[in-house]
């Protein structure tokens, strides 16, 4: 049975990625973003492009503004990568922070971002690389599902995407680019310990090995 929150793992990475679509076994990360905060403070953020394999929808280009004329404009300030490249470096850096005890923190991060990651890891990486992907027990906290333990009724907040949670909890929106929607995810769930401890702004952190329960 899932629980409210009320402490923070020391270490938290935000996750996001901007998708040519929304069907996780079919489409593709264009962007990853990462936001990693230790002590409940940021410290590093990351964010890189991949030319997509196969065409941006029209519905993903209005939300997040990325085309290939874009994609290919960004070469000169980012990291641009191709589709089995950027999976790759995905993976290195959630293995990499997960080793060192990170939770991955988003928003529907698991059947979403995680999922898509993982059908394209299938799709394109080794088949060594993949598998051990896959057997990774990653800790995850999705600040949606942690929003419906806090507060399950739908009567008065009928929609909880990260947009909504940020206006709920007065966080600065992510903006729809991956390392903006990783930065706002933490900061959200940040927010939620504050609520769950009636408003006690000094977080309690939870140091590496402990587990946090239910989320």
């Amino acid at each position: 049975m899932a629980s409210t929150m009320n402490r923070v793992p020391e270490l938290l990475v935000g996750f996001d990625t901007e998708t040519t679509g929304l069907d996780v076994r079919r489409e593709r990360a264009i962007s990853y973003g990462f936001c990693v905060y230790r002590y409940g403070q940021p410290i590093s953020a990351e964010e890189f492009f991949v030319v997509p394999d196969r065409p941006i929808s029209d519905g993903a280009r209005r939300v997040h503004g990325l085309d290939l004329q874009r994609l290919n404009q960004l070469r000169s300030t980012h990291e641009v990568l191709d589709v089995a490249s950027g999976a790759r470096r995905a993976i290195d850096l959630l293995t990499g922070l997960h080793r060192e005890g990170a939770y991955i923190v988003g928003a529907n991060v698991a059947r979403f971002d995680m999922a898509m990651l993982r059908w394209t890891a299938n799709d394109v990486l080794d088949a060594a690389a993949a598998a051990a992907f896959e057997r990774t027990r990653f800790r995850i906290i999705d600040v949606i599902e942690h929003d419906l333990v806090i507060d399950p009724s739908r009567a008065f907040r009928p929609r909880r995407s990260l947009t909504h949670l940020c206006g709920h909890y007065h966080v600065s929106p992510g903006g729809h680019d991956a390392v903006g929607d990783a930065r706002a995810a933490v900061e959200v769930l940040l927010e939620q310990v504050v609520h769950n401890n009636a408003g006690q702004r000094e977080l309690t952190i939870l140091p590496p090995g402990n587990q946090v329960r239910g989320v």
